[in-house]
C-alpha cells in the first residue's frame, strides 16, 4: 500500500540531491571542448581531389550541394592526343540546408571530401551558411591526419 504524498516526497528528495551537487557546466567561449579525432563538424573540401564527378551532389538526401564546372583540353608531351579533363568552377554547400548525414563524404571517390571537427561556424544571418569552395579548403586545415588518405593527397 503506497503512502500518500510518498512521490511528493521522493521528488523533493531528488530536487535536495540534485540542488547540492556542483554544476558541471563547462565554459565553453573561454575553455573549448577536446573532442574526438573523427568528429564530425562541418565538411571540408580537398579541391584538387575533386573531379567534378557530381555524385556528392545526386546522393545528397537535402540537395544542398552545388557544383560548376567547365571542360578543358589538356596536352600532355607524349600523348597521342590531348585530353579533356573538368575544371571546378563552383562548389558551394548551404549549411542551412545540410543535415550531416555524411553520405557526401562517404560516396566521394577521389577523396575530395573529409569531416572536420570545426563546429563552431555559427553566422547571424542564414544566408552566410552558404560555403563556397575556398571556405571549405581552409577547414582542410583542421582534418585530423586519420581521417586522409593513406597517399597523404595533394594536400
Amino acid at each position: 500500500m503506497k503512502v500518500p504524498g510518498s512521490g511528493l516526497i521522493s521528488g523533493l528528495a531528488a530536487t535536495a540531491r540534485t540542488a547540492t551537487r556542483r554544476a558541471v557546466t563547462s565554459q565553453y567561449p573561454e575553455r573549448r571542448p577536446d573532442l574526438p579525432d573523427r568528429t564530425r563538424g562541418v565538411i571540408a573540401l580537398l579541391e584538387p581531389n575533386c573531379t567534378s564527378c557530381m555524385l556528392c551532389a545526386r546522393e545528397c538526401p537535402d540537395w544542398c550541394i552545388y557544383i560548376d564546372s567547365h571542360k578543358e583540353t589538356v596536352e600532355e608531351k607524349g600523348a597521342a592526343r590531348p585530353r579533356q579533363v573538368n575544371v571546378l568552377d563552383r562548389f558551394d554547400i548551404d549549411f542551412s540546408l545540410c543535415m550531416y548525414c555524411g553520405i557526401c563524404v562517404d560516396v566521394c571517390p577521389f577523396d575530395a571530401l573529409f569531416w572536420a571537427p570545426d563546429f563552431d561556424y555559427a553566422e547571424g544571418d542564414i544566408r552566410d551558411l552558404l560555403h563556397d569552395k575556398e571556405h571549405l579548403g581552409e577547414w582542410m586545415d583542421t582534418v585530423p591526419a586519420s581521417s586522409l588518405p593513406e597517399s597523404g593527397g595533394d594536400r
